[in-house]
């Protein structure tokens, strides 16, 4: 008899909600007899309490539960164990303020120096008196309108008054020289990298089981050095010119590099160009007060024959520079996962990149010196034919070929 109600009860059951089942258990044991509580206690794993409740539903209160259940309910309004936050007055508080002191950074929290985990919050709410576990935890702070959360770049600095305005001058300097004709770069160099059998972030596709061995640290190897690449981004195109340093990011290696996008593609692309645009960033080697750079366009200027304009982008918003997330990324996706094991293999790497919408990106290695600590004299500084434009001079300039 009990492996006969226990089969049925293993059957139906899926079938039913938990009302049904004590119901269907009340009945089969009203069916027994006298033990019957007890037996379909055992088959089933029903405590006896259920079904004795369950009894007294299906001879007495059977007519007035269906009145007072709404449509789609199991139990009547209320039912069920109370939540820990109705019977422990305090426990809502005191989580609270753990988490508050690990926000503010109170150098009293015990919690300061920890992960703000659901088991290390349970570990802290038990040693305050509170019975209560992770699980629980986890509730309480969904209910409390928490969740896991990544850092998000957002904090640029602070904003500089100018710098709607600045970027709604680029903007227009841009439309200006593409609807004339001239070439339109953006210009920036790219993360230094290391040369060598490094891991590289990322993943990339391999036989299972067998991923590329690298190094298990990342000191720099005097063999191998490092990379810099220097990138011209042509806005009108899509296209892209990379050149590999082996130096130093210098102006000077700068301004070589946008020489070499000139000579290699520039030329070819813009035959009637006498004028270039370029928007960089407003420091490091292309920077604003670099005088080195403005030394370097001059003598560029002077060299290709064209009037150089610069706009540089306002401080603290170099992520908003188009190479930044039209060309820069794509080769950092490229080379995902895949150690730069010597230069060849990155420039190979670079100008291999391609996408959907039309992106190509040439690159070269350049192995010139750029030494550091080249100074600018006055008299040098002086020399530069430089317009500086009505707004903002400082960021919007233009340097002119010298004729002779």
């Amino acid at each position: 008899m009990l492996a006969t109600v226990g089969n049925k009860f293993d059957t139906l059951a899926p079938m039913m909600d938990e009302r049904l089942r004590r119901r269907w258990a009340a009945c089969e044991a009203l069916a027994m007899g006298r033990g019957g509580v007890s037996s379909v206690s055992r088959s089933t794993g029903i405590s006896r309490t259920t079904i004795h409740r369950a009894i007294h539903e299906v001879q007495r209160d059977l007519p007035e539960l269906a009145t007072e259940l709404s449509p789609g309910r199991v139990r009547r309004s209320g039912g069920g164990r109370p939540s820990l936050a109705m019977t422990d007055e305090t426990l809502i508080d005191d989580l609270q303020t753990l988490l508050e002191s690990t926000v503010r950074g109170d150098p009293m929290c015990p919690l300061l120096w920890t992960c703000k985990s659901t088991r290390n919050l349970a570990d802290e709410l038990r040693q305050a008196g509170h019975a209560v576990s992770h699980m629980t935890v986890d509730r309480l702070l969904g209910h409390m309108g928490y969740s896991l959360q990544t850092n998000r770049k957002t904090h640029e600095g602070g904003n500089h008054p100018d710098r709607d305005a600045q970027f709604r001058h680029i903007g227009r300097e841009v439309t200006k020289f593409q609807r004339q004709g001239q070439p339109v770069i953006s210009v920036d160099m790219k993360k230094r990298e290391l040369v060598g059998n490094f891991k590289n972030p990322g993943q990339e596709w391999r036989e299972k089981g067998n991923p590329r061995p690298v190094n298990v640290y990342d000191f720099r190897d005097p063999t191998g050095g490092v990379a810099i690449p220097y990138g011209v981004y042509d806005l009108t195109r899509d296209e892209g010119w990379v050149s590999v340093g082996i130096d130093h990011d210098t102006a000077r290696f700068a301004i070589a590099s946008i020489e070499s996008w000139w000579v290699r593609m520039g030329c070819r692309a813009y035959p009637r160009g006498k004028r270039l645009l370029i928007t960089a960033d407003g420091g490091g080697s292309n920077g604003t007060r670099n005088r080195l750079w403005k030394w370097s366009l001059q003598r560029l200027a002077n060299t290709l024959g064209l009037e150089i304009n610069i706009c540089h982008f306002p401080p603290g918003t170099s992520k908003w520079n188009k190479i930044e997330h039209r060309m820069f990324c794509h080769i950092s996706e490229n080379w995902r996962g895949r150690p730069l094991i010597n230069r060849a293999v990155i420039v190979n790497l670079i100008g291999n990149v391609h996408t959907k919408a039309g992106l190509t990106i040439k690159a070269d290695l350049d192995e010139r010196s750029y030494p550091l600590g080249t100074k600018v004299s006055d008299a040098e500084l002086d020399s530069i034919q430089i317009r500086k434009c009505p707004f903002h001079g400082d960021w919007n300039y233009s340097i002119l070929p010298k004729t002779s």
